[in-house]
C-alpha cells in the first residue's frame, strides 16, 4: 500500500524585544538565573499584566510577511496547566481570536515549481521559564518566564520531511530579514513541534497524529519525522496502527535517532481556555497599521531581484537570499565593483567550504566582505590566478593581513610581463624538440603537457591564457 504523508508544524519565536510580554522586566539568554523577575513574571497576587506594544507590532509585521488578516480585535486567554516553570499556572495565550490568521508562504521544489503552504495562526503569547536538572536536583530559572513568543501555526499541508525543513528554514529566514528575532535555535529562540500522520494515498481522512515537541535543528527536526512516519507505516502494514499509534507528545532522542512517548496529547477543553480577567481585548490602534505598512525586502522578494539585477542563475540566488547575512555580505561584495558570478563562486563555493570546516557561521567568517571582494579583483585584474587565490584564502583564513599582504608573502604575484613568458616558452620547447615534432605531426594532445612544463618552470605564477594563447602562436 502506498501513503500519504500529513504534517503540520507549530513554530515558536521568541521575539527580541526589549522587555517581556506582561511586564517591564528585560528579556536576557545569559543573566544569571532568576534575576529578571517580578511579581507579574511570578504570579505573585495582585499582580496585573500590561501587553507589550513592540510585541504587538512584530507580530503584525510577521503577518504582513506571510499575507496574512491582521485582526483589528484579538483576545487573551487563559491556558490553565501546571509545570514547575509555570509559576501562575496557566498560560496567558491567544486562543480563539488570534492577532494573525489565515496566511501561507511558498517553498521550492526540486523541479522549480512553487508549492503552497497555508498558515492557520499566528498568535501571541508568553513564554514559560526552565528547569535545570542536575543529578538528583532540579531547579528552575524564571528568567525566561513571560518572554515575549509568536506561535506560528501551519495547516496540515506539508507532505514530507524535506517539505517541513524547506518550510521551516523559509519561515527561519522570514523572521531574521524581519528582525523580529535572532533565531536561535540553540538558544530555543526558534523551536519546533511536528504534527505527523499517515494516510492511504487517495483517503481524505485525516487518521491519529502524533506531536513531536521541542525541535530545535532542522536536522533532527527531518530525523524525528522520518523516524515517525517509518513507525506509523510499519504498524499499519503489521495491523496494529490502532494499538501502537495514538494521539500522544513524543520526544526526539537524538542520540538514538528515535522518538519516545512523553504524555498523552491534551485537546484544548484540556486547558479549560477562558478569556483572562485581567487583559481587556486587544484593539489595535490605527497608527500601528500604518508604522508596519513597510516591511523590509523579504527572501523570494531578494532571490528575484539577484536573478534580474545580477544574472545569477537561480539556485545561486536561492542560496544567498536564504540568509539574510549571506544576501548582505554578497551586496557588500558588489559594491566594490566585481562581477557578480566570481563573487557568488567565492562566497557560496570557497569561502563557504572554509567555514563549514571550521563549523563558523558567515558572520564569523575571519575574512570579511571587503577582503573577500579584494581577493576577488586580483584575480580579475590577473595579479593572481584563480587557483592561487585558494591559497591566498587559506592563508587570510589563519592570518590577519591584507590581501596585498598575503600576495606577496606567499610570492603567488601572477606574471603577466609577454617577453618574460616567452622566455620560458622557448626554453621548454628548446628542450623537448621531440615532442614539438610529434605535436607538429598531429598529437595534439601534447598540447597540455606544454601548457604543464611552462606553469611548472614559472612555479604556477604564469598567466595561464597567456601561456596558451603564446604557445599555440609558437606551436604553429
Amino acid at each position: 500500500m502506498e501513503f500519504e504523508v500529513v504534517i503540520g508544524l507549530e513554530v515558536h519565536v521568541q521575539l527580541n524585544t526589549k522587555t517581556k510580554m506582561f511586564c517591564s522586566c528585560p528579556t536576557s539568554f545569559a543573566d544569571t538565573q532568576n534575576k529578571n523577575t517580578c511579581p507579574t513574571c511570578l504570579g505573585l497576587p495582585g499582580a496585573l499584566p500590561v501587553i507589550n506594544e513592540d510585541a504587538v507590532k512584530k507580530a503584525m509585521m510577521f503577518g504582513r510577511a506571510v499575507n496574512a488578516t491582521i485582526n483589528k480585535t484579538s483576545v487573551f486567554n487563559r491556558k490553565n496547566y501546571f509545570y514547575p516553570d509555570l509559576p501562575k499556572g496557566y498560560q496567558i495565550s491567544q486562543f480563539d481570536i488570534p492577532i494573525v490568521e489565515n496566511g501561507y508562504l511558498y517553498v521550492d521544489k526540486e523541479d522549480g515549481s512553487k508549492r503552497k503552504i497555508g498558515i492557520t495562526r499566528a498568535h501571541l503569547e508568553e513564554d514559560a521559564g526552565k528547569n535545570i536538572h542536575e543529578g538528583n536536583i532540579s531547579k528552575v530559572d524564571l528568567n525566561r518566564a513571560g518572554t515575549p513568543l509568536l506561535e506560528i501555526v501551519s495547516e496540515p499541508d506539508i507532505r514530507s520531511s524535506e517539505e517541513a525543513v524547506q518550510y521551516l528554514k523559509k519561515l527561519h529566514a522570514i523572521v531574521r530579514y524581519l528582525d523580529i528575532s535572532d533565531a536561535n535555535m540553540q538558544e530555543g529562540s526558534f523551536r519546533c513541534d511536528a504534527n505527523v500522520s499517515i494516510r492511504p494515498k487517495g483517503d481524505e481522512k485525516l487518521y491519529t497524529r502524533v506531536e513531536i515537541k521541542n525541535l530545535n535543528s532542522f536536522r533532527f527536526i527531518q530525523r524525528a519525522i522520518e523516524y515517525e512516519i517509518e513507525r506509523h507505516i510499519e504498524a499499519w502494514e503489521d495491523g496494529v496502527y490502532d494499538q501502537e499509534v495514538v494521539q500522544e507528545t513524543r520526544l526526539f532522542d537524538t542520540n538514538k535517532g528515535v522518538t519516545r512517548s512523553m504524555r498523552g496529547k491534551e485537546e484544548s477543553a484540556d486547558y479549560r481556555y477562558f478569556p483572562d480577567p485581567d487583559l481587556p481585548p486587544l484593539v489595535i490602534p490605527d497608527e500601528f497599521y500604518k508604522e508596519t505598512e513597510s516591511i523590509p525586502e523579504l527572501p523570494d522578494e531578494k532571490k528575484e531581484r539577484f536573478i534580474s539585477e545580477y544574472g545569477i542563475k537561480p539556485y545561486d540566488a536561492a542560496l544567498l537570499a536564504e540568509s539574510k547575512e549571506r544576501a548582505e555580505y554578497f551586496e557588500q561584495m558588489l559594491a566594490t565593483g566585481i562581477e557578480p558570478k566570481n563573487a557568488v563562486t567565492w562566497l557560496t563555493v570557497e569561502l563557504a567550504a572554509r567555514l563549514n570546516e571550521k563549523g563558523l557561521e558567515i558572520t564569523e567568517s575571519p575574512v570579511d566582505s571587503q577582503k573577500l571582494a579584494k581577493l576577488v579583483q586580483r584575480i580579475e585584474d590577473k595579479t593572481i590566478s584563480g587557483k592561487a587565490a585558494k591559497d591566498v584564502l587559506d592563508f587570510l583564513m589563519e592570518n590577519s593581513v591584507d590581501v596585498d599582504e598575503a600576495i606577496d608573502k606567499l610570492g603567488l604575484k601572477q606574471i603577466t610581463d609577454i617577453g618574460a613568458i616567452e622566455i620560458i616558452i622557448d626554453e621548454i620547447l628548446s628542450n623537448n624538440e621531440d615532442k614539438v615534432a610529434e605535436y607538429k605531426s598531429g598529437k595534439e594532445k601534447l598540447f597540455g603537457f606544454f601548457v604543464g612544463q611552462v606553469m611548472k618552470a614559472s612555479k604556477g605564477k604564469a598567466d595561464p591564457k597567456l601561456v596558451n594563447e603564446l604557445l599555440r602562436k609558437k606551436l604553429s
